[in-house]
């Protein structure tokens, strides 16, 4: 196999990152070459992943990766062709999402060259100045990481982290999700009516799953999307499934169903596809439904961490598990060198080779054993008896 897995994939640890918010992709593998064979390194990176841990807690197939700059759109293709529709961050193609404010991707194709924004989250590389830039400019903002070099840590910028953690108004995302939300801007369909009760208005409200929206984007993950509605100022007394009332997402940046609503404002509504919810509205209405929001719950700026190169979650994650806002994109390969798995039997068998060479080579210039000649094993018999007697 030529590599070692990073085994805390499988592991709780894992689970803990998707329950935060995190995303599985591909950096790429040890045993073959972007540059020589993009098609098959997105294949065996997808094997790799899929078989450790899924990718998102809104979706388990890995769609984002790495890919370096030099390679043709058609190997993009091949790229996309394995599942992995994001391509990221510095591919030198014309097309491109990202690269700036107002480099709003309007194909599929732009998603081969996500822009790197707002620099580094490395201390001394990194600045909370140029992060709060490009957070305020709007778009998306997409960060660089590097947690380890050889045996190396790379300190993060604390002043980066406090920002993004206690001032960026922002959507904090990740590239798929940031994908998944962007797909629906051509196909979308809701499901709404409403009636009156007793001075309330009940608006019956649902984001459809439709065959035909599916198969314009397979691949894409059922984020929750942000609908805005008119409700004329009046207030939301309550918005509820089958099973309970959804939560307020005031000040939430993370990814999550709910509602936001301002008094005298437009409700912001984000609920996955298929999900129907229950909205009472305080007195009778006519409510409307405005479309939906560039960002999940209206944000204006988007936030994605991409951690290039990762091998060791462990090692690479654990000085942010106490950071509550901090989503990272783990661009994940193995280490390079035979796995667990590969390595024991051969280091056993040289082991067990070596000993018995050894052995027979002693044996030899003692004239014993079955590689002594003849005349070497009969000489010294008869030394030995000689001595003897």
């Amino acid at each position: 196999m030529g590599w070692k897995e990073d085994g805390w994939l499988r592991t709780a640890l894992a689970q803990e990152r998707i329950d935060s918010g995190d995303e599985f992709g591909c950096y790429g593998m040890p045993n073959i070459e972007w540059a020589a064979d993009p098609g098959a390194v997105a294949l065996e990176c997808q094997e790799y992943i899929s078989q450790r841990v899924i990718a998102s807690q809104w979706g388990d197939n890995p769609i984002s990766t790495f890919t370096p700059p030099g390679l043709t759109m058609n190997q993009h293709n091949a790229v996309a062709s394995q599942g992995f529709v994001v391509h990221g961050d510095e591919n030198e193609l014309s097309y491109s999402a990202w690269h700036n404010e107002t480099d709003v991707p309007k194909d599929d194709w732009d998603w081969y060259n996500i822009g790197r924004r707002g620099g580094s989250l490395e201390q001394l590389i990194g600045s909370k100045e140029q992060v709060q830039t490009a957070v305020e400019e709007g778009g998306l903002v997409n960060l660089y990481w590097v947690g380890r070099v050889n045996d190396a840590t790379i300190r993060h910028d604390r002043d980066i982290v406090a920002y993004l953690n206690d001032e960026a108004q922002a959507w904090m995302t990740t590239w798929g999700e940031a994908w998944s939300y962007w797909t629906v801007h051509d196909c979308h369909e809701t499901s709404h009516s409403s009636r009156f009760v007793d001075n309330q208005t009940i608006i019956e409200f649902e984001s459809l799953v439709t065959e035909q929206c599916t198969a314009v984007s397979p691949l894409a993950w059922n984020v929750p999307m942000t609908w805005i509605l008119d409700v004329q100022g009046e207030q939301v007394l309550d918005i509820r499934d089958s099973n309970a009332s959804l939560s307020l997402l005031d000040g939430v940046r993370k990814t999550a169903e709910g509602y936001t609503h301002i008094q005298n404002e437009s409700l912001h509504l984000s609920l996955t596809r298929g999900h129907n919810v229950t909205i009472v509205v305080n007195g009778t209405v006519d409510y409307d439904i405005l479309g939906r929001s560039q960002f999940w719950n209206n944000y204006s700026t988007a936030v994605t961490i991409a951690a290039h190169d990762t091998t060791d979650l462990f090692k690479w994650s654990k000085r942010f598990t106490d950071e509550p806002h901090l989503v990272f994109t783990w661009l994940v390969q193995p280490r390079d060198g035979l796995s667990d798995s590969g390595w024991l039997p051969f280091l056993a068998l040289t082991v067990a080779v070596s000993t018995i060479t050894g052995m027979m080579f002693i044996l030899k210039k003692e004239g014993l054993g079955p590689f002594a000649e003849k005349n070497q094993r009969r000489t010294t018999w008869l030394e030995e008896e000689s001595s003897e007697s």
